[in-house]
């Protein structure tokens, strides 16, 4: 069983970047539509210090488009070419999601085994880190003061208040740390970063491939330049248009609805740590005796776990899904036997004093949801609660929304109703049952813009959607390579889990 810890964090980690090169000559604004005579910049390719096999560099890039001189940043890039010269089709970028993951990562030591061999063939995969992220001036903050974060569940107004307070303590210390790149970390930003990059790629049209809030990135790419786009497939769709409210009990009830699928996995498969028990009742029993402080970290005995630590490790289990790897794990808990007081926490071994924290810079300057006080975020948790129940909420998205309590209400990039004007056909794909991006949130965006993408349901549970099966690589891969679309209505079948 992987600890404890990482599944809790593999939702924000963003990958450490290697082997960065220089750039090159200077270049007009990001994603400017003048195309005139100012020279292209280009990229110093050199071998990645993970993997030679890749190619690394950097791209300058104006941190504020609109004010180019108040300073620059150096956007990390990765690139694996077509294996298959004489096949090539062109780049393919990748983004895969977070706020906060890596695609210098990716493209450098994810891209070969998530790919199919006809994609390694045929594209350039090139990944590159949003500004904020990994080796794109990575927002950082203070260690201390974020292991001193209050809870995102506030019993009162003055609890509130401290968290409220806390929180832009933490956005001025990141500030600090960060430089002017966190004032400038929304995805709108990154849209126009990624142009700036195809353009230094020498493509006239990019091809471009993202996952979860990378599908962000690639609506609004198509917003601001669908006519420099050839292909583009998004899977685990962002739908950002919603306000606080459907935000969070949307997100709650696709988090409640992945329970109850790993309640029926377990009720009918024999293999189930917990099958042949009263699931529900095993779980919701456990997480009343974590609110008494019953339950102890197997990974690190002396630590006492909350029922939202738990949560959240089921949430983290639901995007596999890893459905027997969560039963073995709540069947274990649930053996714990109750003890007396144990020994203190063993001495924390010394950490750097800052670290790389990107997910509220990035979200926070997209979403313009500020709960107000603390009435309006009761009424709204206690919606949560109500529409999930056993998952009591969205354990992720709850944080989020938490974590921008007592910014400033002018955000850079606001939620708005997709118009896509002029883009070609745009592939999505989505999970029935994805514990993190509810299935309404592509149909939505989908409505949004109907003449513009076909939507393709995966009929399974899961937050991955391109690799579940030959039906959904299978019509990635023909759209991405021959541009062929699947037949509207159509929908791909589950494949196994567990």
């Amino acid at each position: 069983m992987r600890p404890l810890i990482r599944a809790l964090t593999a939702a924000l980690a963003a990958g450490l970047l290697a082997g960065v090169s220089t750039p090159g000559m200077a270049a007009a604004p990001a994603g400017s539509h003048d195309t005139g005579t100012a020279p292209r910049q280009t990229i110093d390719w050199k071998p990645c210090a993970q993997d030679a096999t890749a190619e690394c560099g950097t791209l300058r890039l104006p941190v504020d488009r609109a004010h180019p001189s108040d300073g620059m940043f150096d956007l990390a890039v990765a690139r694996r070419k077509a294996a298959d010269p004489d096949r090539r089709v062109g780049a393919l970028l990748v983004n895969p999601g977070g706020p906060g993951d890596s695609g210098v990562d990716f493209a450098i030591t994810r891209a070969r085994s998530h790919f199919s061999k006809d994609i390694q063939e045929r594209f350039d995969i090139v990944g590159f880190d949003p500004r904020g992220v990994g080796g794109s001036s990575p927002v950082k903050c203070s260690t201390e003061l974020l292991a001193r974060r209050p809870s995102a569940y506030p019993r009162d107004q003055a609890e509130f208040d401290r968290l409220a307070e806390y929180n832009r303590a933490l956005r001025e210390d990141c500030r600090r740390h960060s430089g002017p790149v966190f004032d400038h970390a929304d995805t709108l930003s990154v849209v126009r970063d990624m142009d700036a990059l195809r353009g230094a790629l020498g493509e006239e049209k990019i091809n471009y491939f993202g996952h979860s809030y990378g599908t962000l990135i690639g609506e609004q790419y198509a917003e601001e330049y669908g006519d420099r786009i050839r292909s583009m497939a998004l899977t685990a769709n962002i739908d950002h248009s919603l306000g606080t409210r459907e935000f969070l009990l949307s997100s709650a009830t696709t988090a409640e609805d992945s329970f109850h699928q790993f309640v029926r996995w377990c009720e009918r498969t024999g293999s189930c740590a917990l099958h042949g028990r009263d699931v529900t009742a095993v779980w919701d029993g456990l997480l009343e005796r974590a609110d008494r402080g019953e339950i102890h970290d197997p990974e690190s005995p002396a630590r006492t776990l909350t029922a939202n630590d738990i949560t959240l490790f089921a949430f983290k289990a639901f995007y596999g899904p890893d459905w027997a790897e969560l039963a073995t794990y709540v069947a274990g808990l649930d053996a714990q036997k109750p003890t007396g007081r144990r020994g203190s926490e063993p001495p924390r071994q010394a950490e750097p004093p800052t670290k790389a924290e990107p997910f509220h810079a990035v979200f926070c300057q997209d979403w313009r949801i500020r709960p107000k006080d603390h009435r309006e975020f009761a009424r709204q948790t206690q919606a949560e609660l109500r529409a999930a129940p056993h998952m009591r909420g969205s354990p992720r998205v709850h944080a989020a929304v938490a974590g921008c309590v007592g910014w400033p209400d002018e955000v850079n990039n606001p939620q708005h109703r997709l118009r896509i004007t002029d883009a070609p056909k745009i592939l999505m794909l989505h999970s029935r049952h994805d514990p993190a991006n509810d299935f309404a949130w592509a149909a939505n965006v989908h409505r949004q813009t109907r003449g513009t993408t076909v939507l393709l349901p995966y009929e399974g549970a899961g937050h991955s959607v391109y690799g579940r099966g030959d039906c959904t690589r299978g019509a990635v891969d023909e759209y991405l390579t021959e541009l062929r679309l699947p037949i509207s209505g159509t929908s791909c079948a589950p494949a196994g889990t567990g």
